[in-house]
């Protein structure tokens, strides 16, 4: 949160609590997690819980500490060390830039497409207990999907580059299971031999087209129900 200045955070049971944020300061959300994780954690599952509780020790005397050296002038901070867990900003933050610079070194020289499929609401409870398995199914089949369409000579006749990111929580925490695409304006001839450019610069698919293509695959893995159940 950086920037952040006095505000403040609605607690799950609808009240809003005041926090004092100094101006100077980036609140963190371990410090967040410490102040308001017994509230909120009774109502989460054992999972969740023990993730607000890695994120609440994080960079605290809990985790134990250690010596970071300054080679150029000698000087040693004492830091507390981090929780390492995958959900924590602070510990992730190295990580995502470092995964952003590889995937920035694989762009193309091309224009691209941003495609999103989102999981219905209707079955958003299933991945709570199947999570592993919903979420690879959805993006195996995102992925499957576009791949099947831009295939067909009518509408593309190549294999495009495709990078995808699942996101399960919006930035206000709804749950929320939807996959980000990332689809060159064009792609690989299928025989290998040259390059496909994309026959509209305005969308890639017809929505009708791409919807229909998704839920026929949604259906015959079982993820949607089909009309016959």
């Amino acid at each position: 949160m950086p920037g952040a200045r006095a505000g403040h955070v609605h607690a799950s049971d609808g009240s809003s609590r005041s926090v004092a944020l100094r101006s100077s300061t980036r609140v963190t959300l371990g410090e967040i997690a410490r102040q308001y994780g017994a509230a909120v954690g009774p109502r989460w599952t054992d999972r969740q819980r023990k993730v607000l509780s890695e994120v609440a020790r994080c960079r605290t005397e809990s985790l134990g500490g250690h010596v970071q050296h300054c080679e150029a002038c000698g000087h040693d901070t004492p830091v507390y060390n981090s929780c390492r867990n995958r959900h924590c900003p602070q510990c992730q933050s190295f990580d995502q830039a470092r995964w952003l610079e590889e995937r920035t070194a694989l762009i193309l020289p091309v224009p691209y497409f941003h495609v999103v499929f989102t999981l219905p609401s209707e079955l958003r409870e299933i991945p709570r207990s199947n999570a592993k398995v919903v979420y690879g199914l959805l993006t195996r089949l995102g992925a499957a999907t576009l791949l099947e369409i831009a295939a067909t000579p009518r509408h593309l006749d190549a294999q495009p580059a495709i990078t995808t990111v699942l996101h399960t929580w919006t930035r206000d925490l709804n749950y929320h299971v939807h996959l980000h695409c990332i689809v060159s304006a064009g792609g690989l001839s299928a025989d290998g031999t040259s390059g496909v450019r994309s026959r509209r610069a305005d969308y890639l698919f017809p929505m009708r087209v791409l919807g229909a293509h998704y839920l026929s695959r949604a259906k015959r893995a079982r993820l949607m129900p089909s009309t016959a159940d």
